[in-house]
């Protein structure tokens, strides 16, 4: 079996989601089965494995539908891909697309780091159903990267293929957690992007309601987005970190009371996992995915009241405190590369499997209104 697994959305100094999500789960494949990877840049080597790859053009080149051309010299038996947009004329293996999330079609401003056409192209994208259906029925198999997604490419009647939830998950820090009966500071970490639908202003609200506690924004910043924040309640005492390494990440998360979260839409939350993996208990907004992830470790709270938010935080005291970190180790260790990545392998060698075999059983999770496109 030749597995060539598409590697082209790493990124060459720090990971962004579906770079961690490529880095991690070929890294623990790799372990499994032989692999071969697909780069467009030397650069992405750096945070990748020592694996046998291949260069080819970047996915936002215009030879991108024709890229099966160059893949088909390789013969593999099956490609993996990270994203749903990877080219596929005159393909002669099996391939599998991978959707992480549907927040674009509620929140359609797009990443600000794409060149303005591409923006434009990804507004017009999101606009409507079909182009997502037309994408996803021209592979073998679909996989997204929680059972709420699933749910709502179901819900949306997205695709025709096989959908199969193989989870994202969090890099392991170096230091294990240590067991606690009460938090060392009373830090309040962000780690996330200042998009809109992240709702930061919530947390900033927050904040100013609880003089006892600081807000560490971990993400880079832009001068303009720092500005409106600071000045949105100038009695919040907030901490901008503008991006951070490994290291001083999980210092700052591993002293900390809580990680917070207001976002309104998310595909996954790989924060949380990596909070609770510390024994850091998570206090995220009342919405699907983080309900999946949390499950009774996590504290949730109405996404727009800052009123919620600070009752939440409130609420931990020493007793609960030790409890939340507790069941957080707990709940996290569910979500591990490893388990994905043994998952990953099962769909890609044994083509006829029934998807829900190799997928956590689904619990009963509330579901979004499908979104608007038709």
């Amino acid at each position: 079996m030749r597995i060539v697994f598409d590697c082209r959305y790493t990124r060459f100094d720090r990971h962004d989601g579906i770079s961690r999500y490529t880095a991690g789960l070929v890294t623990e494949l790799g372990k499994l089965h032989p692999v071969t990877m697909l780069i467009s840049d030397h650069r992405q080597l750096a945070l990748l494995p020592d694996l046998p790859w291949q260069l080819v053009s970047a996915p936002t080149s215009i030879r991108e539908p024709f890229i099966a051309r160059k893949i088909n010299q390789l013969r593999p038996d099956v490609v993996f891909t990270p994203m749903q947009t990877m080219g596929s004329w005159g393909r002669q293996y099996r391939l599998l697309l991978t959707v992480h999330d549907l927040i674009y079609y509620r929140n359609r401003t797009p990443p600000r780091d794409l060149p303005s056409l591409l923006r434009l192209a990804w507004r017009i994208y999101h606009l409507s159903w079909w182009p997502q259906r037309m994408l996803l029925n021209r592979a073998d198999g679909v996989v997204t990267v929680s059972e709420t997604t699933r749910r709502l490419i179901e819900a949306n009647r997205l695709t025709r293929r096989p959908v199969t939830v193989i989870h994202n998950a969090a890099d392991s820090f170096s230091t294990p957690p240590t067991p606690r009966s009460a938090p060392d500071t009373g830090s309040l970490v962000y780690m996330g992007s200042f998009m809109p639908y992240k709702n930061v202003e919530t947390l900033v609200r927050a904040t100013a309601e609880l003089p006892d506690h600081e807000l560490h924004l971990m993400s880079r910043i832009s001068d303009e987005e720092r500005e409106r924040l600071t000045t949105l309640v100038p009695q919040a005492r907030l901490v901008f970190h503008n991006g951070v390494d490994d290291e001083e990440y999980a210092r700052v998360l591993s002293s900390a009371t809580a990680l917070v979260t207001a976002s309104l839409d998310e595909g996954f939350g790989i924060p949380l996992v990596e909070a609770m993996s510390l024994g850091i208990p998570v206090v995220v907004s009342d919405i699907p995915i983080f309900r999946e992830i949390g499950r009774d470790a996590a504290l949730y709270f109405e996404p727009t009241s800052s009123d919620a938010l600070v009752a939440a935080v409130r609420r931990l005291g020493a007793g609960e405190w030790a409890a939340r970190s507790a069941a957080s180790v707990h709940e996290a260790a569910r979500f591990t590369w490893r388990d994905s990545a043994a998952r990953l392998l099962a769909l890609l060698t044994e083509p006829d499997v029934d998807p829900g075999r190799i997928s956590d059983p689904p619990r009963s999770i509330a579901l979004p209104e499908p979104t608007q496109p038709v």
